[in-house]
């Protein structure tokens, strides 16, 4: 089953290049609890969706989860933080001052941040191409290449399973109608069946893949895996982002090392 691609610039790129990029700006944004670096990064991907194909209306659609973990988890902080600075509300025990919220802010941003680059990279390549870098160019053990591969083939595959084991339970007069206990009962049996046919799947394909030869020691590949000037432009704007993002958070004042023994 092959992903379907968005975008028309970077599913041309090596998918070593977009994984480079999403690495060092996840990297940059984890060293640092700050809500400037992790601005500037968001900002930069968010201006970079056009490369993606899609507008960000339709983004924030698909990745509403994401956008409201990010929001708890930023109020949350906010909340519990340490109570330093100016008081910006107090209502009963609720207490938010500005060293607090900066703190929730910089948790929020940080998240979507850190999400972005991995949406970025699935979205816009296909795990054959993604295959192919990591052994021809990377050159890791062939066999866990195309094993992973084959595992991200059968994620679409997975999520048809389910939502066929679905119609069936429900056919039966088994569903996930009733009390919350109810609904986990016969959420939990359903996702025992789809692990059982996962398994199922998983042995046939392993047998299959070894008849074909796949486990042999030596091999040759389709496709060739190549880099273009079109990767070194990915990778200098990762390096752009990221460095932007640390000058940024330098400058102002907010860059909070994480490793910094002081």
């Amino acid at each position: 089953m092959t992903p379907q691609l968005t975008g028309r610039i970077l599913p041309r790129a090596n998918p070593l290049s977009k994984l480079f990029a999403a690495v060092l700006v996840t990297v940059v944004v984890m060293l640092s609890i700050d809500w400037v670096s992790a601005a500037v990064v968001l900002g930069s991907e968010l201006l970079l969706l056009p490369l993606l194909g899609i507008s960000a209306w339709q983004l924030l659609k698909r990745t509403w989860p994401l956008v409201l973990a990010a929001v708890v988890a930023g109020y949350g902080t906010a909340l519990l933080a340490e109570k330093t600075g100016a008081v910006l509300l107090e209502f009963g025990p609720v207490l938010f001052t500005q060293d607090s919220v900066n703190s929730g802010i910089a948790i929020g941003l940080r998240g979507l941040a850190i999400a972005l680059p991995g949406i970025f990279l699935l979205t816009t390549t296909d795990p054959t191409d993604l295959a192919d870098a990591l052994a021809q160019k990377l050159k890791m053990p062939h066999r866990f290449v195309l094993g992973a591969l084959a595992g991200l083939r059968l994620v679409g595959l997975l999520v048809d399973e389910w939502r066929t084991l679905g119609l069936a339970r429900h056919a039966r007069g088994v569903g996930f109608e009733g009390n919350p206990v109810a609904r986990l009962r016969n959420f939990l049996g359903q996702g025992f069946g789809l692990i059982v046919q996962a398994i199922r799947r998983a042995s046939r394909l392993a047998v299959a893949m070894e008849a074909r030869g796949f486990g042999a020691g030596d091999r040759t590949w389709a496709r060739e895996s190549t880099f273009t000037r079109l990767d070194l432009w990915v990778c200098l704007v990762g390096v752009l982002i990221a460095g932007t993002a640390v000058t940024a958070a330098v400058l102002a004042g907010t860059w909070n090392f994480l490793l910094d023994a002081s």
